[in-house]
Parts: C-alpha cells; sequence; structure tokens
C-alpha cells in the first residue's frame, strides 16, 4: 500500500509495506545513501535522520509510523545553492572521518544538538553524541568539528 513521506522537503509517494523500516525505504525506494546500516536494532547510530528536527534512528523505525513528520537526511543538509552545511564543513576541515562510515549519523546527531543547543560545550557534544559508535577512534576531531560548526553557524 503507497503512503506519502516528506523527506528533505519534497513529498515523496513510496511503494513499500508500512512496516518496512525507514532506512530501507531511504536506501532502496529513494536512493538516499547517506544513512547507513550498522547494527540494525538502533544502537550504533550510523542510521541517524532527523524527525522534525530532533534525532531519529532509521533502522528499525516503520516508515508508515512517520507520516505528516518531516524527515531530513544527510543529503537534506546542503543549501539550495548546493553549498555544504556548516557541519558538513567542519566535519571536513576536521578531518573527523577516518573511514567515515559513522559520519553521516555524527552530522544528523549533531545537528539535531545544534537546534536545541546552538553553543554546547564539549561535555555536552561528548554525551550528545556518546549513543553515536565510532570504532576508529575519531572521537576528539568530531567532537572538535561539531564545536567548529557550532562557532561557524553563530556568525
Amino acid at each position: 500500500m503507497a503512503f506519502t513521506l516528506t523527506i528533505n522537503g519534497k513529498s515523496h509517494v513510496i511503494d513499500a509495506d508500512e512496516g518496512t523500516p525507514l532506512l530501507y525505504v531511504l536506501r532502496d525506494e529513494l536512493g538516499l545513501n547517506g544513512a547507513k546500516y550498522g547494527c540494525g536494532v538502533g544502537q550504533c547510530g550510523a542510521c541517524t535522520v532527523l524527525r522534525d528536527g530532533a534525532p531519529l534512528r532509521s533502522c528499525f523505525v516503520p516508515a508508515g509510523s512517520l507520516r505528516e513528520q518531516s524527515i531530513t537526511t544527510l543529503e537534506g543538509m546542503r543549501a539550495l545553492d548546493g553549498a555544504l552545511h556548516p557541519l558538513q564543513s567542519a566535519f571536513l576541515e576536521e578531518q573527523a572521518g577516518q573511514c567515515a562510515y559513522c559520519i553521516p549519523g555524527m552530522i544528523m546527531a549533531a545537528a539535531g544538538l545544534l537546534r536545541q543547543k546552538p553553543n554546547p560545550s564539549e561535555a555536552e557534544i561528548r554525551t550528545a553524541l556518546d549513543a553515536n559508535l565510532c570504532r576508529c577512534g575519531s572521537h576528539n576531531r568530531i567532537v572538535r568539528a561539531v564545536k567548529r560548526a557550532a562557532e561557524a553557524m553563530a556568525r
């Protein structure tokens, strides 16, 4: 049964079972590959997107339950002119990704944090990103990138 979702500001008719996890709809139906499959149970954060501005683990949430909500993926972070979001730029400038598999989820979790708290402390950044796993150990660079983005967004 088809249903409609708003993703990255656009309405999409989804031809999938309503119980299909959002992650699969994003990747398989819409070709939006920013969110990654990590654990499949919402524990690692690789699949993080924003639902109405708040971080959401997309790997286990049924897509059909998200009608009338706004979903933003990593691809939707860019400006209309194609410019990178300050978080995307800061992650590049700080070389925050080693393997970079976790980075889309980290960026989305950080975007949710900065929406709620535009000038977070290092401790607040670490707490907000604590549930997003990075096996490469890039945490310090990731924290610096979020702080850099917060400063850029405040200008």
